[in-house]
């Protein structure tokens, strides 16, 4: 995906909002829970990252950004080393790469999971060793599609080669993109510098809430509340995106006081679940049993049922306000958005679809509105297990939910 015009988009922020000194933040989010996503990078040295996880952004466009880079798929830009790192190599070059402005300089890689993975919701952390120069500019972040900015953007972690001892985190989408992007900087005490080791580097990403930590202390939360009446994009899936740019209107260019070449170098990145303390809260029905993930396994398709209610993050759901019933970082679904009687109603990735919306009524009914029937469970059937459907409404005690 390509960040052209996300440009001033993805990361031009406006120095006077990110230079606000790190201060402690009450810690609201939710602990994380089950790993769905990781990549070690095990494997050995000069070998390519696992193309089952990660593919490359190619090219010298500028990014939108006017950048001076090259992205490729070089080993000698993005490799293993043999210890479990990744490492992203940004080099001088002497030729050879054309760019939007004349022959490359410099080579980098730019690593992202948009054709592998995405996800909605959940603890997305990397633990990482930045470069350091003038010029150079290390991100962590994640994307939600290539409207930007309306598709909505995370950055993780960024830093600017000038600045060794602070690294950002914002959000931008529809009216709060560019320079107007919402964000702060963390800043580490005593002169250390980012380049000296490695540092975890955090987010925890619920329905309504984004929360910065970095070594496990959080500096930054933001929510609806923070737009000025913009609208909050962040309820839908985003892929990750690892990169090493060079120049660029926000970091500058290099100068005679840069060092090449510069690497990040990757020890994990992993992404998980969030427990039930980000607000899910259990839906009850029949014989006061709850709606349940069958398993709690997260992967599109999989059964939701009737259960005993015992608390688990597989009977937490969240209602963003969207229409949407969420658990598990994903959306409470029609199967193949079917008006049929005895639809099979499943966990699948959030996409807006009307196959995901529902209505609570005064009369404890959960309606999907496309196919005005009501979420039901299968034959009247108190055991566990018992599937869920959609069916015609008919007021009887299994379909009748307390929300």
């Amino acid at each position: 995906m390509k960040r052209s015009l996300m440009a001033a988009g993805a990361i031009l922020l406006g120095a006077a909002l990110l230079q606000a000194p790190a201060r402690a933040v009450p810690d609201t989010a939710a602990a994380p829970t089950a790993t769905i996503w990781e990549d070690n990078f095990d494997g050995p040295a000069g070998q390519a990252p696992d193309p089952n996880k990660w593919k490359y952004d190619i090219g010298g466009s500028g990014w939108g950004n006017n950048e001076r880079q090259y992205y490729t798929n070089s080993t000698r830009n993005s490799a293993l080393d043999g210890n479990g790192n990744l490492v992203i190599t940004a080099r001088r070059e002497s030729g050879g790469f054309q760019c939007h402005y004349g022959t490359c300089e410099y080579t980098s890689a730019r690593l992202l999971t948009a054709q592998t993975f995405t996800q909605t919701y959940g603890r997305f952390e990397a633990r990482i060793k930045i470069p350091r120069t003038q010029g150079i500019w290390p991100a962590f972040w994640m994307l939600g599609g290539g409207n930007w900015p309306n598709d909505g953007e995370i950055d993780i972690m960024e830093n600017i080669g000038r600045e060794p001892s602070t690294v950002h985190g914002t959000i931008h989408g529809p009216g709060y993109s560019g320079g107007a992007g919402i964000g702060a900087a963390y800043t580490l005490s005593g002169g250390q510098q980012f380049a000296d080791a490695f540092h975890t580097f955090t987010v925890d990403w619920a329905p309504d809430s984004i929360t910065w930590y970095v070594d496990g202390i959080q500096y930054q939360r933001r929510t609806p509340a923070d737009l000025g009446g913009n609208t909050w994009v962040f309820n839908h899936p985003f892929f990750m995106i690892m990169n090493v740019a060079v120049g660029g209107n926000w970091p500058g260019y290099p100068d005679g006081t840069t060092v090449m070449p510069q690497t990040m170098t990757v020890d994990y990145v992993r992404v998980s679940t969030l427990g039930s303390s980000s607000g899910g809260t259990a839906i009850t029905g029949l014989a006061g049993k709850c709606v349940d993930v069958a398993a709690a396994n997260t992967a599109d398709g999989t059964q939701v049922q009737l259960y005993d209610c015992n608390g688990t993050n597989a009977q937490q759901w969240t209602r963003p306000g969207d229409g949407t019933i969420r658990a598990l970082g994903k959306c409470l679904d029609v199967n193949a958005g079917s008006v049929a009687d005895g639809a099979k109603v499943q966990l699948w990735t959030c996409n807006g679809t009307p196959a995901q919306q529902w209505v609570y009524t005064s009369g404890r009914d959960l309606v999907n509105p496309q196919a005005n029937k009501c979420l039901d469970v299968t034959g009247n059937n108190s055991a566990n297990a018992t599937p869920l459907q959609t069916w015609t409404c008919t007021g009887a005690a299994n379909q009748k939910w307390t929300v």
